[in-house]
C-alpha cells in the first residue's frame, strides 16, 4: 500500500490561534482526506511548539510557570484542528518527554560525529521569531516578521556546522526542482543558499524553558531545532511502535512562507548530517492578509476562525478558504467577500441544485433514483473534472482542484436549464428523457461530492446520504467517481438545506 505523510508546522503557543493557523491545517486535511480516498495509508501531523522565550515571558506576564502557560494555550490549538474538522492521527507536543528525549539523541549524534562546536558570537536577535539577523536582513532597522528591534545578544553557544552542506544542499536543489514549491519560493530558497551560508547557533545559554543539550546542561537546545525535529520524533512515539521507516519521508510539510529558511535550509542540513532522507516536498503557501497586511494580534487585525465557523459554519469556512485566495499566494481576505461566497456558489449554486433536483426527483419520479443514462457532454465533463482534480492535487494546486469542481457544479446548474425537466414532466411521451436529465442530474451531484468531500467532508457526506448513498461511499480508489452508477429505485432522503442564505441580519461580522 502506497503511503503518504504531511505535516503542518507546529503553531507556537505564545498566544490563541488565529485564521493563518486554521488556513494551514485545513489545507493539511484537505492533502489528507484526498490520498486516503485513493486508498493510501495516510499519516497526518500537527501540533504545537512550547519552548523558547516568547513562551516563557508570556508565562511571567501571567505570573504563572511555563509548563502551565503551555499546557493552558495548547487547548485552544487541540480545539482549532477539531474544530476545522482535521483528521490529524498525531498532535505533537514539544513538551512531550518522548520528543524531548529524542531531540536530545539527535543532537548529541551530530555532536558526537563533529557536526557541533562551541564559539562565543555577538549578534542582532529577535526573540520573537528565536532568529538572529544581519543587518541586511532588517527593515529600517527591524525584525522584517515581527517590526520589532531585534537585541544585541553575546553568548557562548554551540554551533552546527551549516557551512558544510552549501554545496550539497545546491546539488539536491538542482536535482530537485519540485523540492520547494511554488517555484517562486524554491528560487527564492535557492538564492539564499548560493549567497552562502554561515554556521548557525543551535543552544542558548539565557535560557532555562527548553530542551537541556545533553552534554552541557548550562545550556538549552534552540527552538527552531527542537521543533524541526518533531516531524520525525512524532513517528518514533505517536504509535506505540516506530513508524519512522513506514512513513519517512515526508511527502508534504506545508507551512507559511515566513519559516521557509528554517524548512528549505537547515532542516535539511541537518537531516544531510544524520544521513537521513530529506523530505520529498516543502509547500509553502501565503499569508490572508486583511487590509492589506498580515494578519497578526500586533497589528490588531485578525479574524476569529473560531467566531467564522460558529456562525457560518465550519464547511463554509474550510471552502472559502482556497476558493478565494490561490493557494500559495498571498490574497485578501474579508468577511464581505467571505458572505458573497457564500450565498452565490454554496447556498445557490451547490445548495440550491440539490435541493431542486431532490424536489424534482420527488415529484416525477416517486423519490427513486432513475435507472442510468448517457450523460453524453456532462458525462464527459465530469471525467474532465476527475482527471483536473487528479492533476491539480498532485502538485497541491487546491485552489484549481476548486475551481474545477465548481465549473462543472455551474455545468449542473446549466443542465437543469437548458433541458427544464418540469417541461418534460408534462409529456408522458417524453418520460425517458425525464428520466435521464434526472439520472444524470443526480449523478452529477454524486461525482461533485466526491471530488468535494476533502474540502467540505460534512457537506459530501450529505449531498451523498440525500441521494440515497451510504455517507461513507466517498472514495477514489477503484473508480466510484466513475459515471455511470446504477442505484436504480433507491429511494432519496431530503433534509434540510446545505447553506441556508444568509439574511440582512445574520450577515454582520461575527
Amino acid at each position: 500500500m502506497d503511503t503518504f505523510y504531511v505535516t503542518t508546522p507546529i503553531y507556537y503557543v505564545n498566544d490563541v490561534p488565529h485564521i493563518g493557523h486554521a488556513y494551514t491545517t485545513i489545507a493539511a486535511d484537505v492533502l489528507a482526506r484526498y490520498h486516503r480516498q485513493l486508498g493510501e495509508d495516510v499519516f497526518f501531523l500537527t501540533g504545537t511548539d512550547e519552548h523558547g522565550n516568547p513562551a516563557a515571558r508570556a508565562a511571567e506576564r501571567r505570573g504563572v510557570t511555563p509548563q502551565q502557560h503551555v499546557d493552558e494555550m495548547v487547548v485552544k490549538f487541540r480545539e482549532l484542528a477539531q474544530q476545522v474538522d482535521a483528521t490529524n492521527d498525531f498532535f505533537i507536543r514539544t513538551t512531550d518527554k518522548e520528543h524531548c528525549d529524542r531531540v536530545q539523541a539527535f543532537i548529541q549524534q551530530l555532536y558526537d560525529r563533529g557536526k557541533i562546536y562551541k564559539k562565543s558570537y555577538r549578534g542582532l536577535y529577535c526573540s520573537a521569531c528565536e532568529a538572529f539577523y544581519s543587518e541586511k536582513d532588517l527593515v529600517d532597522g527591524h525584525c522584517p516578521d515581527h517590526d520589532t528591534a531585534p537585541e544585541e545578544v553575546e553568548e557562548e553557544n554551540y554551533f552546527f556546522r551549516l557551512s558544510d552542506y552549501q554545496e550539497q544542499l545546491l546539488a539536491h536543489f538542482d536535482d530537485h526542482p519540485d523540492f520547494v514549491m511554488p517555484r517562486s519560493r524554491f528560487n527564492e530558497a535557492r538564492s539564499f543558499i548560493s549567497q552562502g551560508l554561515d554556521d548557525i547557533s543551535i543552544s542558548r545559554a539565557a535560557l532555562e524553558w527548553g530542551v537541556p543539550v545533553p552534554w552541557d546542561r548550562d545550556q538549552v537546545v534552540y527552538v527552531w531545532v527542537d521543533a524541526l525535529l518533531n516531524y520525525i520524533t512524532a513517528l518514533e512515539y505517536s504509535g506505540g511502535e516506530s513508524r519512522l521507516e513506514r512513513f519517512w519521508p515526508a511527502d508534504y510539510h506545508l507551512m507559511a512562507k515566513d519559516i521557509l529558511k528554517f524548512h528549505a535550509v537547515i532542516w535539511p542540513a541537518m537531516l544531510m548530517a544524520a544521513d537521513m532522507e530529506l523530505p520529498q516536498h516543502l509547500f509553502v503557501h501565503g499569508y490572508l492578509l486583511m487590509g492589506g497586511q498580515k494578519m497578526s494580534k500586533t497589528r490588531g487585525n485578525v479574524l476569529d476562525p473560531f467566531a467564522v465557523m460558529d456562525k457560518y459554519g465550519v464547511d463554509a469556512f474550510r471552502f472559502y478558504c482556497f476558493r478565494e485566495v490561490t493557494f500559495g499566494q498571498d490574497g485578501v481576505v474579508s468577511l464581505e467577500g467571505f458572505e458573497n461566497r457564500y450565498n452565490s456558489e454554496l447556498a445557490n449554486e451547490l445548495g440550491n441544485l440539490l435541493s431542486r433536483t431532490l424536489a424534482m426527483i420527488r415529484k416525477y419520479n416517486g423519490g427513486a433514483l432513475p435507472p442510468p443514462a448517457e450523460g453524453g457532454e456532462l458525462a464527459l465533463a465530469a471525467a474532465t473534472m476527475g482527471a483536473d482534480v487528479a492533476a491539480a492535487m498532485k502538485t497541491v494546486n487546491l485552489t484549481a482542484a476548486l475551481e474545477s469542481i465548481w465549473s462543472f457544479v455551474r455545468a449542473l446548474n446549466r443542465y437543469v436549464e437548458e433541458n427544464a425537466p418540469w417541461q418534460l414532466a408534462k409529456d408522458e411521451a417524453r418520460r425517458p428523457a425525464l428520466e435521464a436529465v434526472l439520472y444524470n442530474l443526480a449523478e452529477g451531484l454524486r461525482i461533485s461530492a466526491i471530488h468535494l468531500y476533502p474540502f467540505i467532508p460534512s457537506t459530501a457526506a450529505r449531498i451523498i446520504g440525500q441521494l440515497g448513498y451510504q455517507p461513507g461511499d466517498a472514495g477514489l480508489a477503484s473508480g466510484e467517481a466513475a459515471w455511470g452508477s446504477d442505484a436504480t429505485g433507491q429511494q432519496i432522503e431530503p433534509g434540510e438545506p446545505l447553506f441556508p442564505g444568509l439574511t440582512e441580519t445574520a450577515a454582520t461580522a461575527p
